[in-house]
């Protein structure tokens, strides 16, 4: 498994997490990394690998959850011919795969229990059998599982073997959310941005400009890493202005014209998010018969829009829409933080 994605942090929980990975390294033990989608599991393990005395062997990957439950089993263990329906010719498993390197078990927690009482045998006495044969074959192989669940949870729950997780957590890597590690998040911008500019051809990379940095600072990240890449790379893409990119657009779905889907929009934070097309609509202001309570409603919410919708004309440009609604900056982030539109924009 070739990576051209680096490790990349400078924060004190990352550092943490690497340093715990590397000292584990040196040690022939299983080890479990645990963290959010996104968040680089997937580079840790290639980590472990290349850190460990089986650098030079095998690095086999499986995610567990790509494969249904029937052929999860095969694809571990190997299978003769014969042995199921579709099974023409005899084929090696991934711990076959592995003999001498490490073998990378991607969403752990998915296995069926059928499954992880086969593992667990392969991990404690360093044989499988394939699917259709009584005769056991002896394997050298060290795991390296990820996760995002809690594993103790699901054996609370009887859907995981309490004695396979014993053995699999010999050592736990937690890796911290983008959200945890701030620090890292203008680092890993500059890099992604420096990269997508390279591929783009560009004589030179201008850098973000202060209202897409901050909108990135304060946006958290739900997908991590890999989303902070994309938004970083399509913002890269789409700017044509000259000088620092200063729009940031998080939700690439988001739009007035997108279809309905019968189910209110979920309240995850989009940077270029405009208003819904019933929402950008001018609101008049009209009397009120409720009473003041009812105005100050109103007038809040007319204020909200127009903030919306200013945002949005001005492609999310913070500065921009401060200058046209004769806002200072400030006066500006203020707004936006008393209608709770701060972290859904640029």
């Amino acid at each position: 498994m070739q990576r051209k994605t680096q490790v990349i942090g400078q924060s004190g929980a990352f550092l943490d997490a690497l340093e715990r990975a590397s000292r584990a390294a040196a040690l022939d033990r299983p080890v479990l990394v645990i963290g959010e989608r996104g968040t680089g599991k997937e580079l840790v393990a290639e980590r472990l690998h290349r850190l460990s005395p089986r650098w030079d062997q095998p690095l086999v990957v499986m995610n567990c959850a790509a494969l249904p439950e029937t052929l999860i089993e095969a694809e571990l263990f190997g299978h003769e011919a014969g042995a199921f329906t579709g099974a023409t010719k005899a084929r090696t498993g991934r711990f076959e795969e592995a003999h001498g390197g490490t073998l990378f078990l991607d969403e752990l927690g998915t296995l069926s229990m059928g499954a992880q009482e086969r593992l667990l045998r392969a991990v404690e006495y360093g044989e499988v059998a394939r699917i259709g044969s009584s005769r056991p074959i002896n394997v050298d192989v060290r795991i390296v599982a990820a996760t995002n669940e809690h594993l103790p949870d699901k054996v609370e729950a009887h859907e995981f073997r309490a004695d396979l997780l014993d053995r699999l957590s010999f050592e736990v890597v937690t890796l911290p959310p983008l959200r945890a590690r701030r620090s890292d998040i203008p680092v890993l911008a500059d890099h992604f941005g420096r990269r997508m500019a390279a591929e783009l051809g560009w004589d030179g990379w201008p850098g973000f400009g202060p209202a897409a940095a901050d909108a990135m600072l304060e946006y958290r990240w739900p997908g991590n890493v890999r989303e902070l890449r994309n938004v970083v790379e399509r913002a890269v893409y789409r700017w044509e202005r000259g000088g620092a990119i200063d729009a940031i657009e998080f939700d690439p779905f988001q739009s007035p014209f997108r279809p309905g889907s019968g189910t209110p929009a979920p309240s995850r934070p989009t940077s270029a998010a405009a208003p819904p097309a019933e929402e950008q609509e001018d609101t008049p202001v009209v009397a009120c018969e409720e009473g003041p309570s009812d105005f100050k409603a109103r007038v809040a919410r007319f204020e909200r829009e127009l903030l919306a919708r200013s945002l949005a004309e001005n492609r999310f440009n913070q500065r921009a829409t401060a200058e046209v609604l004769g806002l200072s900056y400030d006066q500006l982030r203020h707004a936006l933080r008393r209608h709770d539109l701060i972290g859904t924009v640029a």
